[in-house]
């Protein structure tokens, strides 16, 4: 077997026994970058040719040098008889939303083009200190704003390793592409809405999304600051238990960082499902669309062959024990993209006021006054995504506007959670551990298919977002390729910091299956190179 198809948990084995060196595993990660990636994502960069629009992109930036320092010292350790940490030699991709320190930070905007963090984020530093290798910085959708990656200022965007006529889904689909494509077995991104788990699951990857607070927010550049979770993309749930496990924990330099003892999340992939109350919704069986024409909402259908890989899933999960619960009601996740149109826009627009061209980043070099500089600063440096969500923020947290939409999102917010509390609560009509539903509504579409219609775009997150308001853990995992061979993912959920149940509950799926011939199909993009 190569270097790059081990897994996280077997890298960091070898590298502990001394069967390998983290120096050999950092090689073999950057020859595979070499081998799929083509260009790096670069401000003056797009693809030009066939051959190079095959490729997948998934790179701004490599951290070779740091990450050669870190293979030393990790072999340094073996070699001494120390322990290297639960992550030793294992190469990591970092979405570049992230702060790490003398290193260019650019969120995939020409306004941080030149920004280099004076610091290094909480989670990232965790990561190093457990003994990852940190080997670059990976493409996102601008500020993370958008469900496709096609909105980076970094060209070209990054493709979906199955197909590179498809999107990897978004913002963090530059870490979703890594992971599938081999270039690194762990990726670490963030999710607003579903930004680790849509990518992932257009990607055939597993990613998860963590409690609100379970893992600090300190480095993050934040896109909206009530809903922004760090977390894990991996190749398998293990891996995606022991990223986390590294990670979790308070942060006295986050004040939303959860203060609750983190468990042992590797001892709860050896419980098994008996006994588990796991739901199916009616209400996650399609999307509803609002008709601007009737103002009703319309429901599209999920993709059939989704909708079967779930009822599947439930059938696998029922054979071990499991004890599947239909026809729960969810009856406001409807709402959850309305509600996340107007509260992640006040939001980012808030947080987007620190991009003013005085600071830091980007500025123009001619301004004739202070005004001038703000204007020009922010036109040459934000793309149409962030002015978008600028404008829409600031026109509904006018004060003539704030009862009627901030105030009203924030009562639906509400009722979004207290669908998951009846669900969940212990003596409740259902009293569910988890709730099984599709991860999107359909696989990975294409470049250019939906990007630009911002509405459209958005929908493509209706089966995640409403974690977000809720603030619970969730997890997506590979289910299957629909008959284009683009992979499909599930979704588990569970109550406020019961990530060990959606890994308990994804890890027993993911082993049911290993035998799955669908398991055995590769990605197109690695087809061509191994």
């Amino acid at each position: 077997m190569r270097y790059t198809q081990l897994s996280a948990n077997e890298i960091a084995q070898k590298v502990q026994a001394g069967e390998l060196k983290a120096s050999d595993m950092l090689d073999a990660s950057l020859a595979q970058i070499r081998a799929v990636d083509g260009d790096f994502g670069s401000l003056d960069g797009q693809a030009t040719d066939p051959e190079t629009d095959k490729k997948v992109h998934a790179f701004i930036s490599l951290t070779e040098e740091m990450a050669r320092a870190q293979a030393q010292a990790v072999d340094a350790k073996v070699a001494n008889g120390e322990d290297a940490g639960l992550l030793a030699g294992v190469p990591v991709s970092i979405k570049d939303i992230f702060a790490l320190e003398n290193t260019v930070t650019t969120a995939a905007s020409r306004m941080l083009h030149n920004y280099r963090a004076p610091y290094t984020a909480s989670a990232v530093q965790k990561l190093m200190d457990a003994g990852a290798l940190i080997v670059g910085k990976v493409n996102l959708d601008e500020f993370t704003f958008g469900s496709s990656n096609e909105s980076s200022a970094y060209q070209p965007a990054s493709n979906n390793p199955w197909n590179t006529a498809h999107v990897p889904g978004g913002s963090s689909g530059g870490s979703a592409a890594a992971v599938a494509a081999e270039e690194t077995p762990l990726s670490l991104g963030t999710d607003t809405g579903g930004s680790i788990r849509q990518p992932a699951a257009f990607c055939g990857v597993v990613g998860l999304k963590p409690s609100y607070g379970r893992i600090s927010r300190y480095g993050l550049i934040a896109f909206a600051s009530s809903l922004d979770c760090p977390g894990p993309l991996s190749r398998n749930v293990e891996d995606a238990a022991l990223m986390l496990q590294v990670m979790a924990g308070a942060d006295e330099r986050d004040e939303s960082s959860a203060t609750l003892p983190v468990p042992n999340y590797l001892e709860a992939l050896q419980q098994d499902v008996k006994g588990m109350r796991i739901g199916l919704s009616p209400d996650y069986a399609g999307i509803a669309y609002p008709n601007h024409k009737t103002g009703e909402f319309e429901i599209i259908p999920v993709q059939e062959e989704i909708k079967q890989a779930t009822l599947d899933a439930a059938e696998q999960l029922a054979r071990q024990g499991a004890e599947i619960i239909e026809n729960v009601p969810m009856p406001h996740t409807r709402y959850g993209i309305p509600v996340y149109f107007v509260v992640s826009r006040i939001e980012a627009s808030s947080n987007l006021n620190r991009m003013d061209g005085v600071k830091y980043g980007f500025t123009v070099a001619d301004a004739r006054d202070l005004q001038d500089l703000y204007k020009r600063t922010r036109t040459e440096g934000f793309g149409p995504q962030p002015k978008l969500r600028i404008l829409m923020g600031a026109y509904l947290s006018a004060a003539s506007k704030k009862v009627n939409y901030y105030q009203l999102a924030s009562q639906v917010r509400g009722m979004i959670r207290r669908d998951f509390e009846l669900a969940f609560e212990p003596k409740g009509a259902y009293q569910l551990d988890a709730l099984l539903t599709p991860t999107t509504p359909t696989t990975a579409f294409k470049r250019a298919e939906v990007f630009g219609d911002s509405v459209l775009m958005q929908y493509a997150d209706q089966m995640t977002v409403s974690v977000n308001h809720a603030g619970l853990p969730a997890i997506t995992v590979p289910a299957g390729l629909d008959n284009k061979n683009l992979p499909i993912g599930i979704q588990f959920i569970a109550n406020h910091f019961r990530e060990d149940i959606v890994l308990r509950a994804a890890h027993a799926y993911e082993q049911s299956t290993l035998d799955a011939v669908w398991r055995k199909v590769r990605p197109m993009a690695l087809q061509e190179v191994n």
